[in-house]
């Protein structure tokens, strides 16, 4: 990896994102939480809104030729920088598993990717209560804290832990999923990025989410694949280049289990 060409502009993301857990995401998590909703519904904390504005500018620092897209931004500046980038942007979810750090449950990350011609080339998800930085580079594997990482060997679905999100199913599949006995035990953590992240490091052996926002996907998907993972929507097509803000998700271990749970799917 410290061959690749972005090896150099990785070390600098850890840092910046490191840097971002260390002094912002904890200390606001040990105390008191400022939150409230967004247009969406969904939650959003004053720290997701400083993160995003701190590494935003950091990023700009670094190299300012390089849009950005962030959660935190309203939809149609999202939408503008997928449209007018020309496929260089970052893509970063400043505190993926709001709900989780508003309520303190410790699952919550920062997920940052580097898209360059369309695709992901760079990936750093940091998970600041465990102290673990996964990071990714494309063609040169994938590393938590450094060393090297590999998805499970698992072969069989129904020796398998899966992340699968019930709450963005069609109610077919989930009813599917809940009332057949198709895998050994399910999670739902509440953040996409540590899911991700941890099929990646061989803890769960697949992912099954209905809609995740490019934001969700961008790093994990990268490390799953570096890592050795099938990765890609319902159908296998690849997530890049990005066709809209959300995908649904489907991501295995092994190629059995990946075709396995394509044929539920269908």
């Amino acid at each position: 990896m410290s061959g690749h060409p972005h090896a150099p502009l990785l070390r600098q993301v850890i840092a910046i994102v490191e840097d971002a857990g260390r002094t912002m995401i904890l200390p606001a998590y040990q105390s008191a939480v400022q939150r409230f909703n967004k247009a969406d519904g969904s939650l959003v904390t004053a720290t997701d809104l400083a993160v995003q504005r701190q590494i935003q500018q950091q990023l700009h620092e670094l190299d300012a030729t390089i849009a950005f897209l962030g959660e935190e931004m309203d939809e149609a500046a999202q939408l503008a920088c997928l449209r007018d980038s020309g496929g260089y942007y970052w893509c970063l979810d400043p505190l993926d598993g709001t709900t989780n750090f508003a309520t303190s449950f410790p699952g919550f990350a920062t997920s940052l990717a580097l898209i360059e011609d369309g695709v992901s080339v760079l990936a750093c998800i940091h998970d600041p209560v465990r102290g673990e930085t996964f990071t990714a580079l494309r063609g040169a594997g994938a590393r938590c804290n450094g060393e090297p990482i590999t998805a499970s060997t698992q072969q069989s679905l129904a020796k398998s832990v899966g992340f699968i999100d019930f709450k963005r199913l069609s109610a077919a599949h989930a009813e599917r999923f809940v009332r057949n006995r198709l895998y050994r035990s399910q999670r739902n953590i509440g953040s996409c990025a540590l899911e991700w992240a941890w099929l990646a490091a061989g803890r769960a052996q697949f992912v099954l989410h209905g809609g995740e926002k490019v934001w969700d996907f961008a790093a994990g998907s990268l490390l799953a694949s570096e890592a050795g993972c099938q990765v890609g929507d319902f159908s296998g097509a690849p997530f890049f280049p990005v066709r809209a803000l959300a995908s649904p998700v489907l991501a295995a271990c092994s190629a059995p289990i990946h075709a396995a749970l394509q044929e539920h799917l269908r």
